[in-house]
């Protein structure tokens, strides 16, 4: 038994060969060059230390950047993970239809990130947009909703939220059915009411599945540049995640500020994913889903 499982160790290691060539070195790279001052191909470089985070705290396009990069991150994952499992418990009931409305939910999740921009912009959009020529059936003036940048960033997250709320959804659906229904006989015995078994019973077992979803929405979100690019082209910088910033301003050519900027804005990520991490351990530990 010792040697089956000292073979399976080395199983392990083309995977970890894999993740330090790809993320591992290049995250200690470019930690290290975010602390140079270099263009990218010159032999010198001049060591500024924390001189290029601080340039970027000063730099308004960034902590507005930063801002958005949050907000759709987090946002998306907090709305995915309420509707995911409101549509999850929906589904998980017996009824005729059930089957279709899974798919139906599912069905944007295969769609990509730009086709579903310009599909929501043909929505959104002044001039002959589907929410105006609805607007215009009432005799009610179009409105211009993508003008205004704060309104821009509701549509994204809500946009996000809703393409991907499928995948949330089966990831529910799937620690929904994984919980033995001795549970659920073991509440009704003891009188505990609908809200009661949900709330001590499900809610507590269901905590990996919860980190899980926002693990996966978080991530997803986190580097999507394709929604806002289309959606909110033409309302200048005020909409965009932190990605596309570096793509379209003097970032991108800018190595020092790029690699800080990344770096700054892996950290809340990472500490997103730290807490989630541990929830699904001990949930795997705790029995609530099988490892």
């Amino acid at each position: 038994m010792k040697k089956i499982r000292r073979n399976m160790n080395f199983l392990y290691i083309p995977a970890l060969a894999v993740m330090i060539c790809f993320i591992i070195y290049p995250l200690i790279r470019g930690v290290f060059i975010s602390l140079f001052q270099w263009n990218g191909y010159s032999q010198s470089m001049k060591f500024v230390g924390l001189k290029n985070y601080l340039s970027l705290f000063s730099d308004k396009k960034f902590v507005n950047s930063f801002l958005n990069t949050l907000l759709y991150g987090f946002g998306s994952a907090l709305l995915q993970n309420i509707f995911g499992l409101g549509l999850a418990l929906l589904v998980d009931c017996k009824f005729k239809t059930n089957n279709l409305l899974r798919t139906i939910v599912y069905l944007p999740v295969m769609v990509s990130s730009l086709v579903m921009g310009y599909i929501m912009y043909f929505f959104l959009q002044y001039n002959h947009g589907v929410l105006n020529e609805v607007l215009a059936w009432f005799n009610i003036e179009p409105i211009n909703w993508l003008k205004d940048a704060n309104r821009g960033k509701i549509f994204i997250t809500l946009i996000n939220s809703w393409q991907y709320v499928g995948m949330a959804m089966i990831v529910y659906l799937a620690g929904l059915q994984n919980i033995p229904e001795v549970y659920y006989e073991a509440a009704e015995i003891d009188g505990a009411s609908t809200w009661t078994t949900y709330w001590k019973v499900v809610f507590p077992m269901m905590m990996p599945m919860h980190a899980t979803v926002a693990i996966l929405t978080a991530l997803g979100t986190w580097n999507d540049v394709m929604t806002p690019l289309v959606i909110m082209s033409g309302t200048g910088q005020n909409t965009l995640p932190l990605a596309q910033l570096n793509f379209q301003t003097q970032f991108g050519t800018n190595y020092n500020l790029a690699f800080a900027s990344y770096i700054l804005a892996l950290i809340p990520i990472l500490i997103f994913y730290v807490i989630c991490q541990k929830q699904i351990l001990n949930g795997v530990a705790n029995g609530a889903v099988k490892g």
